[in-house]
């Protein structure tokens, strides 16, 4: 699999929090290349699975990864003089908005391209020149007059931020939802690799929907499928000048593993052992508290799961230009792989489970 262009793909479909369904077929023909079985759930996650051998007494554990495939965008809230009022839906850094390009996804006629504006700085008072500017200034202007807009836009029209992938030097690139959907090209590499390889337990895939707007994707799939163990894929702070280095991972220094309150630590301690075995370059993640991730809806469903979370390095998180090393993608792939590959039932047997 050609992971920069698998990216690429992603980056540049759309799929807002809770509207995803444009982006839910190119995952569906990725996964089902090496799965089993490819199916959407009632909420819209995707969930391939890669039938194990099972252990030799005959007993099938499954294993969830999750990675979320929704991004977050923006809602069109009012029709305002020919121009479009909107809000966040998920959690936009407001300060990069102004001089966006976007899509508008109309009702009627097909997506209209436009851009994000606001009152020049010659027109505002002075205090106000240098502060981002608030939400209910800004606004989309797609160049229709107002009789024609409103035939074309209607309130709760969404509308994403138009941009191409950017291939940076050394195999880095930047584009818009990585967050997360660096995590799903990772998990589809992982279903390339494992087709080649042998392991005992069914693994259920799943690209999973609405994490940006509350978890609810990860919950509903972790209840259905009732895993044994899981492992959420997310992205994580890369180092970049301003953030401090407790707060960030490196960039080019492979797939974070976490540590704390919102990873198993049997889990944690299996994808460091494996990581050391193959070799694969590795970084200490350590979170002392909420996550925010798949990891903590993942970790509490039915009567509690045990789950790691892994981070893909990532620089201007909720911005159009997120940026990552495509090296880590991989890296992350290779991990998830040999993982799977490498759980049994003494595993089980040291987590307690029964089935």
């Amino acid at each position: 699999m050609d992971i920069k262009a698998f990216l690429q793909e992603l980056s540049e479909a759309s799929g807002v929090s809770g509207y995803e369904g444009p982006l839910r077929q190119i995952v569906r023909r990725t996964f089902a290349a090496w799965a089993d079985e490819v199916r959407e759930d009632t909420l819209g996650n995707v969930i391939a699975l890669k039938r194990g051998s099972g252990e030799p007494d005959g007993r099938h554990y499954r294993v969830m990864l999750a990675g979320h495939m929704d991004e977050i965008g923006l809602i069109v809230t009012k029709l305002e003089k020919g121009f479009l009022r909107f809000t966040q839906v998920g959690g936009f850094d407001r300060r990069t908005l102004l001089a966006q390009e976007v899509l508008v996804h109309a009702s009627h006629g097909g997506p209209l391209p436009g851009i994000i504006g606001s009152r020049p700085p010659h027109v505002l008072p002075e205090e106000s020149r240098d502060k981002p500017v608030p939400w209910d200034e800004l606004f989309v202007d797609v160049g229709l007059d107002e009789a024609t807009l409103r035939q074309r836009v209607q309130v709760g029209d969404l509308i994403t931020i138009r941009r191409e992938l950017i291939a940076l030097e050394n195999g880095w690139v930047a584009g818009k939802a990585f967050d997360d959907r660096a995590a799903v090209a990772a998990i589809a590499h992982c279903l390339e690799l494992l087709a080649g390889m042998s392991h005992r337990w069914d693994v259920y895939a799943v690209a999973t929907v609405q994490e940006e707007t509350g978890l609810k994707g990860a919950t509903t799939a972790a209840f259905g499928i009732a895993p044994d163990v899981a492992v959420a894929i997310d992205v994580g702070f890369g180092n970049m000048p301003g953030v401090s280095e407790m707060d960030a991972i490196a960039m080019e220094g492979g797939p974070a593993i976490a540590l704390g309150a919102t990873a198993h630590p049997l889990v944690h301690d299996k994808l460091v052992q494996v990581a050391k075995a193959q070799e694969i370059p590795y970084q200490i993640d350590p979170i002392p508290g909420a996550s925010g991730t798949d990891t903590w809806a993942i970790q509490v469903a039915r009567e509690g799961i045990p789950a790691g979370l892994i981070s893909i390095p990532l620089r201007y998180m909720h911005t159009s230009v997120e940026t990552l090393a495509v090296k880590d993608v991989a890296r992350t792939g290779r991990l998830l792989a040999h993982t799977m590959a490498a759980l049994d039932a003494d595993f089980a047997a040291q987590l307690g489970l029964e089935r």
